[in-house]
């Protein structure tokens, strides 16, 4: 018999709701996990989103505030999926009070508030996860594994574009998400940072890097009440305000061995949906994955070009949820994989899935972008501590 672990989920929005469903799927897709996931409280200050945790998702108790759940003994770990200007008081108070915790991107607003809460878990011991979902892209997985046998010899360049449309519409709210204060960084911290946990998972640590970033639609209608999501409409004909961080970022870079980068995004592209792709190049061959197509990978290690290569059993996690190639998972599995690996951690001890400190590693990227994107020059990135 498993043993019981608590669930308290902080924030009801789509990425919570998204958690939740992980959590409960996880042991269907690999049932050797010794930890029975138990939806035991979420908290929300909507009432809605409380009456959907309860009503729909299945928690036994639903409370407004997040202080009323994390210090619960029926509480054993904690998913992070508010606003990110509240991860790094949520997070520090689930590591006070020693509960291991799941927290989506950005971690912090910025490598300072990242920083602490990935040096505060390492003092403590603490095991967590952070959303870094594309990486467990069985693709992505077969991509790795090729790039770190060497199939593709000496790696040259890897290139990272990660092209939105999410916010492309000037009549979207003018959220948390656009507000330095609450978010900082606009695309860097919201979707690049994808990007660099993409290369430097799969190729190596990012240690230079020279940006330039622009803001398209300077201006945005005001939102109404309760609006967060990256769709929120806002309030037609009345005021507006400023957007005060970055539609698109594009971004130079040179790995720790020389490997040149090259990452671009952007949040108002008019055309791609959600076209986030990785391409790596070496001196014997190259590969290419589109999250569009995320189920095939695009692989040239000989002089005929490239040939597409179906994920199938072999390629990371792939086999859990589909018996052969061709049919396909979906973005959801991801998370399943993530809430997986975040279980065996805390059931093992230690840690398993993406870190705490791989999300202050990508942060510290995206501090130095915005830095360079400012002066115009090269900024170099300092390596993490060791125990973090």
């Amino acid at each position: 018999m498993a043993d019981r672990v608590g669930v308290g989920l902080v924030s009801v929005g789509w990425m919570g709701r998204l958690h939740s469903r992980a959590y409960l799927a996880a042991r269907h897709h690999f049932p050797e996990l010794p930890l029975r996931p138990e939806l035991v409280v979420a908290a929300d200050p909507d009432a809605g989103g409380r009456a959907y945790a309860t009503d729909v998702l299945g928690y036994g108790e639903a409370v407004a505030d997040h202080r009323d759940l994390i210090g619960r003994d029926d509480v054993d770990v904690v998913s992070i999926c508010s606003p990110n200007f509240l991860h790094r008081e949520i997070a520090l108070a689930a590591i006070a009070a020693g509960k291991p915790f799941w927290i989506e991107k950005p971690m912090g607003r910025g490598a300072t508030e990242s920083g602490e809460i990935a040096r505060a878990a390492a003092e403590r011991g603490i095991v967590n996860a952070v959303g870094f979902n594309y990486r467990h892209a069985p693709a992505v997985a077969k991509a790795r594994e090729l790039v770190h046998a060497g199939a593709l010899g000496r790696i040259t360049n890897v290139r990272v574009s990660l092209l939105a449309d999410y916010s492309s519409d000037p009549a979207g709210a003018l959220t948390w998400r656009f507000r330095r204060d609450r978010a900082v960084s606009g695309v860097l911290g919201d979707l690049l940072s994808h990007g660099v946990d993409l290369v430097q998972h799969v190729v190596g640590r990012i240690a230079r890097v020279s940006a330039l970033t622009e803001t398209f639609i300077r201006e945005r209608p005001l939102p109404a009440a309760g609006a967060a999501s990256h769709f929120s409409r806002g309030n037609e004909g009345g005021p507006a305000g400023t957007v005060e961080n970055e539609d698109y970022a594009a971004v130079l870079a040179r790995l720790d061995d020389g490997v040149a980068a090259v990452l671009e995004s952007s949040r108002v592209a008019i055309g791609p949906r959600a076209e986030y792709g990785l391409e790596v190049y070496g001196t014997k061959g190259s590969l290419r994955w589109d999250f569009q197509r995320m189920n095939e990978l695009r692989l040239a290690d000989d002089a005929s070009g490239y040939r597409t290569i179906m994920a199938g059993p072999g390629f990371g996690h792939f086999e859990r949820f589909q018996p052969g190639a061709g049919t396909s998972m979906g973005f959801d599995d991801l998370k399943t994989i993530e809430a997986a690996q975040f279980l065996a951690s805390v059931a093992e001890g230690r840690q398993l899935a993406p870190s705490a400190a791989d999300a202050w590693s990508a942060a510290s990227v995206v501090d130095a972008a915005l830095e360079s994107a400012a002066s115009g020059r090269w900024i170099d990135i300092r390596a993490l501590e060791p125990d973090a």
